[in-house]
This record gives C-alpha cells, sequence and structure tokens, in this order.
C-alpha cells in the first residue's frame, strides 16, 4: 500500500532491475491480469502494478472518480517509491492515466506503451453527461455480480462476448483475483459494478488531446487489430501529435490486447525495452 494523500493505493510489486517499469490496468480489470506478461519478461524488470478501483470513494452519479486524481495519485506513488527514468506501460484507462500523469503531474518516464488508449472525441469531454447516458457506465453498473461458486462464474466468462478469445491463464486470474468469497459462499466481483462505473464516469474530467504533445519521450501506441474502439479512438491523429510516436497493430486481437495475446505484448515490451536501453 502507497499513501497517496487522502487515500492508500494498493499495488503489486516485482523485484528485478532497470529499467523500471510501471504498468496501469483498464477500467474495472485488476493488476494480476498483468502478471503472466511480467513473469515473461527475461531479464526480470523491476516493476509496479498499482490497483486502480476502490482505493478513493467515489460515487458514479456525481462525476465518479477523476482520472486526473488517478493520474496524480500514480505520480505520487512514483515519487514515493523512487520509480524514475521508467517505462510507463497502460492499457485502456491506464494508458490515458499514464498520460496525463506524464504530462501534467511531473511524471518523467523514460518511454511509454499505450495499449489501446482512451483518447475519445474532443467534444465527449465538454459534454454533460448523467451516468444513465453514458454508453459504459450505465451497462456496467448493471453488471451481474452474483455466482453460487467458481464452477458458474466459469461458465458465464465463458459465454459473455467481452472475455471471447482471452488467454486461459488469465481468465483463470480474473475468476481468482477479480472474484471475491462472500460468508455465504457465492462470489462477487471485487472491483463492483459501481466503482465500475465511477471510474467509466470519471473519464471525462480531463481532455487528453492538448496533453498528447506534451510527451518528449518515446512513445509506442499499440492497437488491436480487430478493435470496435477505432469507430471513436483516433489513434492516427494521437501519434501525430506526438514528438516521438510509433505504432504496432497486433493481429487478430480487440481491445483487450493484453487478455488476448499476453505473449505478444510481452514480447513488444521487450523489442521496445532493447531501443530505448
Amino acid at each position: 500500500m502507497q499513501d497517496v494523500g487522502g487515500a492508500e493505493l494498493p499495488y503489486l510489486y516485482y523485484e528485478g532491475g532497470t529499467p523500471q517499469i510501471l504498468f496501469a490496468h483498464a477500467t474495472g480489470f485488476l493488476p494480476w491480469l498483468w502478471h503472466p506478461i511480467i513473469e515473461d519478461l527475461t531479464p526480470p524488470n523491476q516493476a509496479w502494478v498499482p490497483y486502480i478501483c476502490n482505493y478513493r470513494d467515489c460515487d458514479p452519479e456525481k462525476g465518479g472518480l477523476a482520472w486526473d486524481i488517478i493520474a496524480k495519485d500514480l505520480s505520487v506513488l512514483c515519487s514515493a517509491q523512487n520509480i524514475k527514468n521508467h517505462l510507463a506501460v497502460g492499457h485502456s484507462m491506464g494508458a490515458t492515466v499514464l498520460t496525463i500523469a506524464a504530462a501534467s503531474f511531473g511524471m518523467q518516464p523514460r518511454a511509454m506503451i499505450l495499449i489501446e488508449p482512451i483518447f475519445l472525441p474532443e467534444e465527449f469531454y465538454s459534454m454533460d453527461i448523467k451516468l444513465k447516458d453514458h454508453p459504459l457506465a450505465s451497462q456496467s453498473i448493471k453488471r451481474k455480480n452474483s455466482w453460487k461458486n467458481e464452477n458458474a462464474a466459469m461458465e458465464y466468462l465463458k459465454s459473455k462476448l467481452l472475455f471471447a478469445g482471452w488467454d486461459e491463464q488469465i481468465l483463470q486470474f480474473y475468476l481468482k483475483y477479480g472474484m471475491e468469497k462472500q460468508q455465504a459462499g457465492e462470489l462477487k466481483l471485487a472491483c463492483s459494478p459501481r466503482n465500475e462505473a465511477a471510474m467509466f464516469m470519471g473519464g471525462k474530467s480531463t481532455n487528453p488531446w492538448p496533453l498528447i504533445k506534451e510527451l518528449t519521450c518515446p512513445v509506442l501506441v499499440v492497437e488491436g487489430e480487430k478493435s470496435s474502439n477505432k469507430k471513436f479512438v483516433d489513434l492516427p491523429k494521437a501519434i501525430s501529435l506526438l514528438k516521438d510516436g510509433t505504432y504496432k497493430s497486433v493481429p487478430d486481437a480487440g481491445h483487450l490486447i493484453p487478455m488476448q495475446k499476453p505473449q505478444e505484448v510481452a514480447k513488444l515490451i521487450k523489442e521496445f525495452l532493447t531501443g530505448i536501453t
């Protein structure tokens, strides 16, 4: 746990060498899903993976947990843990939060890998969107949140399109760490539907577009070949704003690249590290 000022931020820690790596996960997910990827990095790198879910109290009906607050908290974590000149790797929300942290809150990575960052059309950030009207938050708060046992939970996960194509080991990690056993024996999500909705609502707090050009380090932007986000996230535009940006498409992957293609993600991290060290 790290005191980030008014809250305790949980994180996973891995011993290893330099360069250090800070990982940031997607909305509603968890740090343990990075574990197979981190274990595949040889030689091992010293790494931190914060758990960005319910570490601060937030109300989805009142704007949720603002992503600039998360970004500031991650910068505090870096200062407190002496994380510097590091590689910052983020997926989805995590990629956007790291962008804000580097551009606005003094986090100074050596390089960044942004996997499917959430850079929505600029007009979105000036809209007054209520929970019931938010396309993702309004759905996530209704997410199923009770299973009688592990078998029922796994059967449910494998029946949902969201989890289609996931690596089997990562799916097992999601079942083990993304769900918590209750006193009566049933399972509930570790990141509750209310908290996940609050994270989605917080995404409109900061327009990332003016911040992208403030990133001066090398940045690799990764996109899934079959990502549904291509309809509303203009990554070519984002790359054009970067001072030192490159692009990588992952074949046969959607938005959830780290969950679907962990070995490919570990490989591209290792290759990117070779180019910046």
